[in-house]
């Protein structure tokens, strides 16, 4: 069963055709990579997913109901959350103030929400921080508070932009455990990833963008030797490195 359905949607900005014509489903409990070169649409894709943008066309169905006009707070009620591509917690609030706002978007009391917050910061490993400003984090943990946040409001899907951007391996192999977990307790996931090994550890299924259109869809496999993946995303050192078949 679809959790989100995207139809047809576009966005122009003046000369630039950022989205056309994109369809895109989740289904429930399905983890979904959304790949493709910069400036292929991912991020302004997700900004019309979440309602921080309008498409100029098309129709988004999250749980079969139209969210088109909502505003993103009242999108992330229905269930949908995201993170941003430049993570920016609260630099003067602590870890756990920063996850406890999340919290607080699901549960209007303080002391639940303070729970809940609590929980999701001990969940994804910062408890030792969770009295430190955000000022004082390093770009791997400032990940794991936007993380927490998003999930403290209890999404059923979950938006990733970016989240591995920056980090190092060991970082990245932790955020990958992390995001595996996540998914294991039931949590849908729609990924914008660069880091290829990632987005085939995670992802069922993976969808390809360049110029704002889909030009590709399938299982890791199928994705990693497709011929216009190869053209438009992976380029010729992929071609030059990959094994004679």
């Amino acid at each position: 069963m679809s959790l989100l359905e995207a139809r047809g949607i576009s966005k122009r900005f003046g000369g630039v055709q950022a989205v056309s014509a994109l369809d895109l489903d989740v289904a429930e409990s399905e983890v979904v990579g959304l790949i493709g070169p910069n400036g292929a649409g991912k991020t302004t894709a997700f900004d019309l997913l979440s309602g921080f943008l309008a498409p100029d066309t098309g129709e988004i169905r999250f749980r079969g109901r139209s969210v088109l006009g909502l505003k993103p707070h009242a999108i992330c009620s229905l269930g949908l959350a995201r993170t941003f591509q430049i993570v920016r917690p609260f630099p003067r609030l602590t870890v756990l103030d920063n996850v406890l706002v999340g919290a607080l978007a699901r549960h209007a009391d303080a002391a639940e929400a303070r729970a809940r917050a609590r929980g999701m910061v001990e969940r994804l490993g910062l408890g030792a921080k969770a009295s430190t400003l955000a000022s004082g984090l390093t770009l791997a943990e400032r990940k794991r508070v936007e993380l927490a946040r998003a999930l403290a409001t209890e999404p059923a899907l979950l938006l990733l932009d970016e989240v591995m951007a920056g980090l190092n391996p060991t970082e990245i192999a932790t955020l990958v455990g992390l995001i595996g977990q996540i998914h294991a307790s039931g949590v849908s996931i729609l990924l914008i990833e660069h880091n290829m090994r990632a987005v085939m550890t995670l992802s069922h299924r993976i969808v390809v963008l360049n110029f704002g259109e889909r030009v590709a869809e399938g299982p890791p496999a199928a994705i990693a030797n497709h011929p216009k993946v190869i053209e438009a995303y992976l380029g010729e050192e992929y071609v030059n490195a990959a094994p004679a078949r």
